[in-house]
């Protein structure tokens, strides 16, 4: 967390804070972590965190991939966010109950306690059929936890940060994963420039969207893989190719991409 917080803290200075209620007045945000924080990537891609992938995503779809990544510092004096849903980004498509197209992590970079604004939960809510636009704050339970911890949680849960009482700031990194064939909600390959991509690990490049989402889905111009296009190698295309295999096995893989024989 302090590495983290060290690699990241240029960018979230020169943020500027937020202009809603539902952003926040006191609280400040920068993303694209994966191109500015080696050590956040390590995270991205942590052996815990996709075995829950594979469980909650992989049932609706051959891919997952990463949705947002983001530094979040709510300063002193923020108020509570809305209650809301994540999923509501995919432009408030009404997905029925139990099926998740959205996990999300909280990675507490610093402590998070109800003073401090810990991330408020309507635990259950991911179950509701019906989606109301605004829900009681009451209803909600602060996640409170120590710096180090991670709060998993659904794009269908009802949740928002809370208010910070305290004269410290609450730190924590929010990553996002959704469906493969689901647009991001932070676009990863303007967020991570191709110079730096192509220094990345594969297992992170695919979890990146580096690959394509489905059979048919994401394909490069004459149907050329995505990462045999970052990496220039023009002679290889989807259709010779067999690239399914599981996203476990996928996601990973720790090496450097290495294009198949053809």
């Amino acid at each position: 967390m302090d590495r983290i917080a060290e690699e990241l803290e240029p960018w979230l200075s020169a943020a500027a804070p937020g202009h809603s209620d539902f952003v926040g007045h006191a609280t400040r945000r920068t993303g694209a972590l994966i191109a500015r924080s080696p050590t956040a990537r390590t995270l991205i891609t942590d052996p815990t965190i996709l075995s829950v992938l594979d469980l909650a995503l992989a049932d609706h779809a051959s891919t997952y991939q990463v949705d947002l990544t983001q530094m979040i510092d709510l300063g002193p004096g923020e108020t509570a966010q809305a209650i809301h849903r994540d999923r509501w980004t995919f432009d408030n498509y009404p997905f029925p109950p139990g099926f998740e197209a959205e996990i999300n992590m909280m990675w507490a970079v610093s402590d998070f306690t109800q003073a401090m604004g810990a991330t408020r939960v309507v635990v259950g809510s991911h179950m509701w059929e019906e989606n109301p636009p605004e829900v009681d704050p009451a209803l909600a339970s602060a996640a409170e936890m120590p710096k180090g911890s991670v709060l998993l949680y659904s794009g269908s849960i009802y949740h928002g940060g809370g208010a910070n009482t305290t004269e410290v700031h609450r730190v924590g990194m929010n990553v996002g994963y959704t469906l493969g064939w689901l647009r991001q909600e932070e676009n990863q390959y303007l967020a991570c420039p191709q110079e730096i991509a192509r220094e990345l690990p594969e297992g992170l490049l695919r979890l990146m969207g580096y690959q394509r989402g489905a059979f048919a889905l994401g394909y490069v111009d004459d149907f050329m893989e995505p990462l045999d296009w970052l990496y220039g190698n023009r002679s290889i295309h989807a259709d010779s190719v067999v690239y399914r295999r599981s996203a476990r096995r996928l996601l990973r893989k720790s090496e450097r991409y290495q294009p198949p024989a053809v």
